[in-house]
């Protein structure tokens, strides 16, 4: 059996931060590459920070409804 593994790639990691150290230094980059690249690097922020939070999402199955 394979064990399911926990987190992200360290290699999208490092692919994903050198590509924004890549298009940043980049004169010829156009301001659209450089917020593509920035997107990508905050959604695996955003990824990585709900990796972490082991209580996120955690209020959808306690059962409890909401009396306002």
């Amino acid at each position: 059996m394979s064990r399911k593994r926990q987190g992200i790639n360290p290699e999208l990691e490092s692919a994903i931060g050198k590509l924004l150290r890549e298009v940043m230094d980049d004169p010829n980059a156009s301001l659209t590459d450089k917020s593509r690249v920035i997107d990508r690097a905050l959604k695996l922020e955003a990824i990585r920070l709900k990796a972490s939070d082991a209580e996120w999402g955690s209020g959808f199955l306690d059962g409890e409804e909401d009396e306002s």
